[in-house]
């Protein structure tokens, strides 16, 4: 027979073990369960935002502008976001796409439509209106990257340009984390990539939203080319689609052109080209008051 007093030994043991057991759930199993509610979720695939710190305040704002149409599910169009003010237009065909069959039926962008708006809405007006190749060419570079340099410069919101120095074709905007943002072709929507380094990347440009310092004209025509030498034979650089915003830095006295009925000795260097054009072309006297001669020495800017 058990006595009482081993009876009474035994429930206290029963009791600290339970005691015990308690206090392991109540001491542990928070800590356990805070650790999961508080655990980072995986990023989502097309994860749509400055992925990377330095951004500026304007380029933040094209960033989520230009995200928010990602998250609407819109259409790349061809031709489209190039009305007459920023934002989504009805696409057209593009003759050498069989899948722009529906661009006349989808409001959308393409990739320099997409970039047109988003730093539309980021800085209030219309500052990159044009197609990809002005936009990389913009007299509102704040600063300009090659491709060799990589994607070590590059901050969140700067535009990376594919092609040629003649032929940019495609423009996209970089997220931060190898990661961009891009209208890319027909029968896609607006997407989050990875920067195809690549596939024909030329360079990038950093988008200055403020003043434009610098002696800023204007040029007139179609089809004009600038000119790595301030002289016809040489090499061709980029040709101005129609009439140009540029910035010249100097100018000087080179080759006599003739051309659209009138005659000038006067070259411009544009240092956002890297390249030089006859005055001809450019609004205003044959000698642009205000910018500086070059002088013999290269145009350092």
């Amino acid at each position: 027979m058990v006595s009482r007093t081993a009876r009474t030994r035994t429930l206290i043991r029963t009791l600290i073990r339970a005691l015990i057991t308690l206090l392991a759930v109540l001491l542990w199993a928070p800590v356990s369960l805070g650790a999961t509610a508080h655990a980072a979720p995986a990023a989502p695939a097309a994860d749509c935002r400055a992925l990377a710190p330095g951004a500026s305040a304007a380029a933040e704002r094209a960033i989520a502008a230009a995200c928010a149409e990602v998250a609407a599910g819109t259409w790349y169009t061809w031709g489209g976001g190039h009305g007459a003010q920023p934002g989504a237009t009805y696409g057209q065909v593009d003759p050498t796409d069989p899948a722009s069959e529906h661009d006349p039926e989808r409001r959308g962008f393409d990739c320099s439509g997409l970039v047109r708006y988003a730093y539309a809405q980021a800085a209030g007006s219309d500052i990159l209106n044009g197609v990809a190749s002005q936009q990389y060419y913009t007299h509102r570079a704040a600063a300009r990257f090659t491709a060799a340099q990589g994607l070590a410069p590059l901050l969140p919101g700067d535009l990376l340009a594919y092609g040629t120095s003649k032929d940019l074709h495609h423009i996209a905007m970089y997220l931060g984390a190898g990661k961009m943002v891009e209208a890319r072709q027909s029968g896609t929507k607006l997407m989050v990539s990875d920067v195809r380094l690549g596939s024909g990347y030329f360079g990038a440009v950093r988008v200055n939203t403020g003043q434009v310092t610098g002696h800023i004209h204007q040029t007139w025509g179609t089809g004009v080319w600038t000119k790595a030498e301030p002289r016809l034979a040489s090499d061709r650089v980029y040709a101005f689609p129609y009439s140009t915003t540029i910035r010249v830095h100097c100018q000087k006295h080179a080759e006599r052109v003739s051309a659209e009925g009138y005659e000038n000795d006067v070259w411009s260097y544009l240092p956002d080209y890297k390249a030089w054009v006859t005055n001809i072309y450019i609004k205003g006297p044959a000698w642009l008051e205000g910018v500086p001669d070059c002088g013999d020495k290269p145009p350092a800017a």
